[in-house]
């Protein structure tokens, strides 16, 4: 493994805050692309559907590297600069998705108790991308998967942040398969976002006692 770091972080710092249809950032290539391959080999095979607790799930070591990299304090610096916001002391939850089945993608906007959202993308281009499927869309409205401004290939390394609020509705089309995605939450403090917290550790704890999938 190389000692270089996996995210290009002046490449984010650089990269512009977009306002169609809500503040977000989008930038493809987040992980280096010479670090790429060694992350997507490092992650573990998931084979249910559901987000895992990163502390639920054995990493390689450059999957390992990219998930302390997204819990520095360059990184939340970063995104604090970027949309004007004070993260010095909101929690962070990190969870990793590897499969996407027939009920995902339905429109929503994220909970108030995650005032942050990143969405990290860890596959390689392939046909059902190209065909729009699965492909992360930032819509204009709550009732039309078609009405977007934004559509996320899910692919190479591509970053998605935005802060959440009650018009970032999001959604994509119907995909059924291997799709990994990273998750990041900068968290609030109050009772919600405390429930998720100790939520999320319970989830940690109950599948790293289940059997490998």
């Amino acid at each position: 493994m190389s000692d270089a770091s996996v995210l290009d972080i002046a490449g984010l710092a650089a990269t512009p805050v977009s306002h169609d249809p809500f503040p977000h950032v989008l930038m493809r290539g987040f992980v280096r692309p010479d670090r790429l391959a060694g992350v997507v080999g490092a992650l573990p095979p998931l084979g249910s559907r559901g987000s895992f607790p990163i502390e639920s799930v054995r990493l390689g070591n450059d999957a390992a590297q990219l998930m302390r990299e997204l819990k520095g304090e360059a990184f939340r610096a970063a995104i604090a600069a970027k949309f004007g916001l004070d993260l010095a002391d909101a929690p962070v939850m990190i969870t990793l998705r590897g499969q996407t089945g027939a009920k995902d993608g339905q429109i929503h906007c994220d909970s108030i108790a995650k005032r942050v959202t990143v969405l990290l993308y860890l596959n390689p281009a392939s046909e059902a991308w190209a065909r729009q499927d699965g492909c992360l869309r930032l819509l204009r409205g709550p009732d039309d998967l078609e009405n977007y401004a934004v559509e996320v290939p899910p692919v190479d390394g591509t970053l998605l942040v935005f802060p959440n609020g009650p018009t970032t509705w999001h959604g994509h089309r119907t995909f059924v398969g291997r799709r990994y995605t990273v998750q990041l939450n900068y968290m609030t403090t109050d009772a919600k976002a405390k429930y998720e917290m100790r939520r999320h550790r319970v989830s940690a704890l109950v599948k790293r006692l289940m059997p490998a999938a």
